[in-house]
């Protein structure tokens, strides 16, 4: 044995619980919990349910322990040279977990809400580094809980409704079943007395009594498979209270309608064996046929497997019994992450972040098996990705590694990080760019005007982790840049239309005439000069009902064609044109109006003119669809607005010629010294288009270049 070996075991065969409780002793007299229960009673019934779980001297000291921070100047450093290292490491954890329940439990009511539970729960199981520490804090939350039903104390409620939204379900993870089921039964006990009381009253027998009930059902199975030569491991016990309750509340069921009230399981060797063993049951006793289950043949979705079969005693009792093998029953017992996550929520699905947890509390129950004077290795791959901090009002805030308070406040609320401007944890300042840890209580001081800082968004400065939280920020400056564009474009747009005299003439129209969704989008676009003068001259005159704002322009040969292109719903060999004042092409959404002797004419869907044509003549307004596009072309307007310079026209039509888009009709204003042009060209499809504008965009000098 090496000397850190000899020290090792020398130290730990040195701890001694029964130290612990004698120097412990007088140090917690006449000393209370919050709960109001003796500290010292408190440590004796810990002690006595871990007992039960683990036989470990450091585990037990541990228990006594817990409060002795309290207690003491220095306890720390006194813990360490009277027990050891990892006696303070425990008590240390468990002093935090206890600090973070009663944040929890004491804030508001969002922190306990439903879906803050699980997020308590993974907080809770990052804080520790040892497993040890969570059975320690069932324990004593379970003799907390021992301790209102002995006392019938005020407050046990609150008590119960935390345990059974995070430590029953934390002890069912960790597979601490007797816990689990005590916990469970104690808080239903205390949340619902009277639907507690009422079960009670249904088993109208004793505990002892239903467990000679079930002994009797044991023996009997268990001669009948010794007579058929089986070998198997024949158990039974009664259901709990508050199992009976889930399921009377999930299925929507009496207490008379239930069949599962005892349950008994069958373990044997092969799966051969659970059908010889389900033929058998069969034959000697009476079958609830409806009460029968095959999850071998069909596996539940998080691959749970056995045989669930429901029969009667001669008395009329039913009794349901379970088959399986033993691998089944290691898969169904043993801590597989899918069967806790199914028996808490009844859900299968589960997110990688959901996976990552199961990964980490198989391996942590791992180490329940694992003799105390063993230092297991660190599992690779199992640093923690995340971390959980904690509002002044107790709700659990979800964030990741080396996550800062700028994210934490975002993650709270997208405005409470906004007027984020200094932080508290734990009651101290802290600057801006502090990495959180696990378990801390944060509190964002805000501003009531103002906005984020560019300095957020320096990778290098650290004050955002989080890409959600950049993305807010970013968000918010693209926001304030927005507005300031909009207000441009609006002051501009009232300039202009004062000149033309028309300036009660509704921005709201003016944007539906010009294509535009909003008047906050038709003043941007404004501002960006994304469409002329003499377009917004067009757009503020009288129309009629089929609106012409441009010249027609001619078009070449090919598209005379075109009527055959555009197939009109339920209707054959009708006369097609496209609509001149938005040169609709695939693949856009497409709408036809019914003229009056000029056949269909084609519009896009978005086209401002539809809109006005939909209200007044709604009933001329027909389907229609593209047909064969193969070698069909379409007319197109593009609006160029440039830096007027020598050689302009000739880079333009290079790139319309080098994407083989045939140039139609030009149309060319110098506005200020800005050119701004009208091209009709002709695609194939609106892919022609996207890839030519892409192509203008980039010409020196262009500031805009867009579909008209």
């Amino acid at each position: 044995m090496s000397t850190k070996q000899t020290a090792t075991a020398t130290s730990e065969h040195t701890v001694n619980w029964k130290l612990a409780r004698s120097l412990v002793e007088p140090l917690y007299k006449d000393q209370v919990l919050h709960s109001g229960e003796p500290r010292l009673e408190h440590a004796d019934g810990m002690a006595d349910i871990l007992r039960c779980v683990r036989d470990d001297d450091e585990l037990i000291a541990a228990a006594y322990l817990f409060a002795v921070d309290d207690c003491i100047p220095d306890a720390d450093a006194w813990i360490e040279k009277t027990f050891g290292k990892s006696v303070l490491s425990m008590v240390k954890d468990l002093e935090n977990l206890m600090k973070v329940s009663n944040r929890a439990r004491s804030g508001s009511k969002e922190a306990s809400a439903a879906y803050q539970s699980d997020a308590l729960r993974r907080m809770l199981l990052a804080m520790c580094h040892d497993l040890r520490v969570v059975i320690l804090r069932l324990a004593s939350r379970l003799q907390t809980l021992r301790w209102f039903a002995k006392t019938g104390a005020p407050g046990a409620a609150d008590y119960g409704r935390e345990t059974l939204a995070l430590y029953a379900p934390l002890a069912n993870r960790l597979g601490i079943w007797q816990m689990k089921w005590e916990l469970e039964d104690l808080s239903l006990r205390f949340t619902e007395p009277k639907t507690y009381a009422e079960i009670a009253h249904e088993l109208d027998e004793s505990r002892e009594q239903r467990l000679e009930f079930m002994q009797h059902c044991v023996e009997k199975i268990k001669i009948l498979l010794k007579a058929h030569g089986i070998e198997a491991e024949v158990s039974g016990r009664p259901k709990h209270i508050y199992s009976i309750y889930k399921k009377m509340v999930r299925k929507h069921l009496r207490f008379d309608q239930l069949f599962d009230i005892r349950a008994m399981r069958i373990i044997v060797d092969t799966v051969e064996r659970c059908y010889e063993v389900l033929s058998i049951v069969h034959e000697n006793f009476t079958v609830l046929s409806k009460e029968y289950d095959d999850y071998i043949a069909h596996p539940k979705p998080n691959g749970y497997q056995s045989l669930h079969t429901v029969v009667t005693d001669p008395s009329g009792r039913p009794v349901e019994i379970q088959i399986r093998t033993r691998a089944m029953h290691e898969f169904a017992e043993l801590g597989v992450a899918a069967h806790w996550r199914y028996k808490e929520t009844g859900n299968s699905n589960k997110s990688k972040g959901a996976e990552a947890e199961d990964q980490r509390v198989a391996w942590l129950r791992q180490l329940l098996q694992w003799k105390s004077d063993v230092q297991p290795p660190v599992k690779p791959g199992l640093e923690e990705d995340h971390v959980y901090a904690l509002t002044p009002q107790g709700r659990v805030v979800e964030l990741p590694h080396g996550a800062t308070p700028i994210d934490f406040a975002y993650q709270v609320h997208t405005e409470l990080g906004h007027r984020c401007r200094g932080a508290k944890v734990n009651g101290a300042m802290v600057p801006l760019n502090t990495p959180l840890q696990t378990g801390q209580t944060v509190e964002i001081i805000t501003a009531k005007t103002g906005g984020p800082s560019r300095d957020w968004l320096n990778p290098d400065l650290g004050f955002a982790v989080s890409a959600r939280t950049r993305t807010k920020v970013r968000q918010w400056f693209n926001a304030q840049t927005l507005a300031e564009q909009t207000q441009a474009g609006r002051d501009k747009l009232d300039k202009e239309l004062a000149r033309l005299g028309k300036s009660a003439f509704k921005l709201e129209d003016l944007a539906k005439r010009l294509s535009y969704d909003s008047v906050d989008d038709l003043c941007v676009a404004f501002a960006k000069e994304e469409f002329s003068i003499k377009a917004l001259e067009q757009a503020v005159q009288p129309q009629d009902e089929e609106p012409q704002p441009e010249p027609e322009v001619q078009l070449s040969r090919s598209q005379q064609g075109s009527r055959s292109n555009v197939l009109v719903v339920g209707v054959d060999s009708l006369m097609t044109q496209l609509a001149r004042c938005c040169h609709p092409a695939p693949p856009d959404e497409i709408v036809g109006f019914v003229t009056r002797g000029r056949g269909v004419t084609i519009h896009r869907m978005d086209c401002p003119n539809v809109k006005n044509l939909a209200a007044n003549d709604h009933e001329r307004m027909i389907e229609v669809s593209w047909g064969n596009q193969a070698d069909a072309v379409y007319p197109v307007d593009i609006y160029i607005v440039a830096r007027d310079r020598q050689g302009l026209l000739k880079d333009i039509s290079e790139v319309l010629l080098r994407e083989k888009l045939n140039i139609i009709g030009i149309n060319t204003v110098n506005v200020k010294g800005d050119a701004h042009m009208r091209f009709s060209i002709e695609i194939h499809s609106s892919g022609d288009l996207t890839r030519a504008l892409t192509q203008l965009r980039e010409i020196k000098g262009i500031l805009s270049a867009r579909r008209a």
